[in-house]
């Protein structure tokens, strides 16, 4: 029934599997081409930061695009941006540069901000009741990537002459796709969002900032997204030093996508039955599980448990922070408030994927997974913090 009175929801999920099939390629190879590259083994992950911080870069530019120009055409910019990624990343690979490798995952990096847009877009006109199940239905557009994404990375990897450059030219392929179904957005979301706001916002961002509601869902959000980027880009470079193929890599990847996506299928229909805030703390125990597992050896099956924990919490964390945000703020006010937590999600994503460099070269997979539980141990306190000071206030 909400698909039947909402088309856009299909349309923004199956450019939402395209997007994650060319992330879930970047996912399980990226690291590796850096490690190849990099001039010393430290900066191996300098590729997936560079590609956090285009996405950052890269949010504010769509936020006014979209305003101007409509939501619709600011999605395919940015889609654009992938195919450009894509083709520069095949040829840096045949050249074996380094330098035009992450130049392209700084644009590949603007494709993802595009594709953070998918799920506030599904919102755009929709009951706040039914915010949870529209964000959920795009999310799901994942499983579908996490399906058939793996083995299309390991056959295109070889496809051309130099090893992996074929992936890369499928990513440009695939949001090539993405960039033409795009233009299937109902009428209105190729209107300017200036044109079809009834009013103002009456507030800046710091006004937004200081609601503490907002300001919650934001920071779920965020923490959601950093510890997730944390451990998934150290995963394939952990089972690579641990002794495991490429293959067993991505098979490990494919599950923690699945497990990103799948949840999608029941939480955001739980989301807007039990409330995000219980959702957001299932996802943070979830993580927390992970990293348990991931701890207790660096056999297969841990890593794919782990894998497939991380990925399910990570699935929570956002369609609650995403509720949450849709319940704090008014219509009009959501040009604003959508570009925060995709800023400061990314600037969290760009911490931890810088992180994980240091820690996975100098100490560790373990210190990786250990520095998961300390900080889901801050966000516990914090919360039970903030909970016991709205019970002193009542």
């Amino acid at each position: 029934m909400l698909l039947k009175r909402h088309p856009q929801l299909l349309t923004l999920s199956i450019a939402q599997a395209l997007y994650w099939s060319c992330s879930i390629i970047g996912i399980a190879l990226t690291g590796l081409v850096g490690r190849q590259l990099a001039p010393w083994p430290v900066l191996a992950t300098v590729p997936l930061t560079l590609l956090v911080a285009g996405n950052l870069l890269s949010i504010g530019q769509l936020a006014r695009w979209m305003q101007r120009h409509g939501r619709a055409r600011g999605l395919q910019y940015g889609a654009l941006l992938g195919v450009a990624a894509g083709l520069l990343a095949a040829w840096a690979v045949v050249q074996a540069s380094f330098g035009l490798f992450c130049l392209a995952m700084l644009l590949l990096g603007g494709y993802q901000a595009s594709a953070g847009f998918y799920r506030f877009t599904a919102l755009d006109g929709m009951p706040a009741e039914h915010s949870g199940r529209a964000a959920a239905w795009v999310l799901a557009g994942g499983i579908a990537a996490a399906l058939l994404a793996p083995s299309l990375a390991i056959h295109a990897a070889d496809a051309l002459r130099t090893p992996l450059a074929g992936a890369y030219l499928a990513i440009a392929v695939l949001a090539l796709l993405a960039c033409a179904l795009l233009q299937c957005l109902p009428a209105r979301l190729h209107l300017p969002m200036q044109a079809r706001s009834a009013a103002p916002p009456l507030v800046s961002r710091r006004q937004l900032w200081q609601r503490p509601a907002l300001r919650q869902a934001i920071m779920l959000s965020a923490c959601g997204h950093g510890l997730m980027v944390l451990v998934m880009n150290a995963t394939p470079l952990a089972m690579h030093g641990a002794g495991h193929s490429l293959a067993s890599s991505t098979q490990v990847i494919q599950w923690h996508v699945l497990g990103m996506f799948a949840p999608s299928l029941f939480a955001g229909r739980a989301v807007d039955r039990f409330g995000a805030r219980r959702l957001a703390w299932l996802g943070a125990a979830l993580l927390a599980a992970s990293a348990a597992v991931a701890l207790s050896g660096p056999q297969f099956l841990p890593f794919l448990i782990s894998s497939l924990l991380l990925g399910a919490g990570w699935n929570l964390m956002i369609l609650a922070g995403t509720s949450l945000l849709n319940q704090a703020s008014a219509p009009e006010e959501r040009a604003q408030a959508q570009p925060m937590m995709e800023w400061t999600n990314n600037g969290s994503a760009a911490l931890m994927s810088l992180s994980c460099g240091v820690l996975i070269q100098t100490l560790g997979w373990q210190a990786v997974n250990v520095a998961m539980l300390l900080t889901l141990a801050l966000l516990a306190w914090q919360g039970g913090r903030s909970a016991w000071a709205a019970r002193a206030q009542a």
